[in-house]
């Protein structure tokens, strides 16, 4: 066990994430749901410093008014911590500052790149030296997108989401997302899900036991052809969330008519990810929702996942 660390801070950056296909699939006996998902990593980042402490504690900065998350132990980057002192016998703590980014609560996995960056900061502090494989054995006890945001670029993830397979993804895509100053919460998006399948039983096919991510999403990211890939964006959760949220409806409308190829709703939302054509056309698109007084951010995808930074 080496202790090159317990001197000093180290940073760990780990990225959000767009849901590029969500299949939902029917819930089940416990109320959870298998998905079959697409996932891209893109450049919109947590900033995770982690420094020596005899106990385990978490600061919030950054642009995102980050008041309403919680600081004790019901944190997720602190449980990540603790898990990993727990599983390595490690008796000292850690202090976290985290510089938020990522929209709480906004479909993009914010949480789950803190607790993946935590992860790999705590390990590389306290030198317990637990290698990136044991690394992401443990994120998948954190929660369903945490391994994703450990391991970034694009992926296929099934069961929870959290079983990962690599997708082949060609070049950079380009995204214009625009954020809400409000959250969405997962489990109630879910069950908006659930009643809205309920709602309309009669005109929608019954949901799949075992969902499966189409072949044509793969073959778009494969191609990196944003156009093909406009075409095959999905996401089950958008229904729901347009539902519990109808101001997302305009977001869309407004993006598709400034010259976004596709526009979907990031998970369990609020986020609304656009895709455009090129370069070009994400400047022009970021500039038109800037001028109906939207909150945007122009990212790209594929990065890769949560990595140590040099500072």
């Amino acid at each position: 066990m080496s202790n090159w660390g317990l001197t000093k801070t180290v940073h760990v950056r780990a990225p959000g994430k767009i849901n590029v296909f969500l299949k939902v699939g029917a819930v089940m006996d416990d109320g959870y749901h298998d998905v079959a998902t697409a996932y891209q990593a893109v450049s919109l980042y947590e900033d995770v410093f982690a420094s020596p402490a005899s106990d385990f504690s978490v600061e919030f900065g950054g642009h995102i008014d980050t008041s309403g998350l919680e600081t004790d132990g019901s944190n997720l980057a602190i449980r990540a911590a603790r898990l990993l002192a727990r599983k390595t016998d490690y008796r000292g703590g850690a202090h976290l500052r985290i510089e938020k980014n990522v929209p709480i609560a906004g479909g993009m996995g914010g949480g789950s790149a803190d607790a993946a960056a935590t992860l790999l900061a705590c390990d590389a502090l306290w030198g317990t030296d637990v290698g990136r494989e044991e690394l992401l054995a443990l994120s998948a006890e954190l929660g369903a997108d945490v391994p994703f945001a450990f391991t970034g670029g694009t992926a296929i993830g099934t069961g929870r989401g959290d079983q990962l397979s690599p997708a082949l993804a060609k070049g950079q895509f380009q995204w214009v997302l625009v954020l809400q100053e409000h959250g969405l919460a997962t489990p109630e998006v879910y069950r908006e899900l659930d009643r809205h399948r309920e709602r309309h039983a009669q005109d929608i096919f019954p949901a799949q036991g075992q969902p499966v991510v189409e072949t044509d999403v793969l073959q778009a990211l494969r191609a990196g052809d944003p156009h093909m890939l406009a075409e095959s964006l999905h996401n089950d959760l958008q229904a729901p969330s347009l539902h519990l949220d109808q101001s997302l409806s305009a977001v869309l409308e407004v993006g598709e008519a400034n010259g976004a190829l596709a526009g979907i709703v990031s998970g369990s939302g609020p986020t609304v990810a656009f895709l455009a054509a090129d370069l070009d056309g994400a400047l022009e698109l970021q500039i038109a929702l800037s001028a109906a007084r939207y909150q945007v951010v122009r990212v790209t995808g594929p990065v890769a996942g949560a990595r140590i930074v040099a500072d």
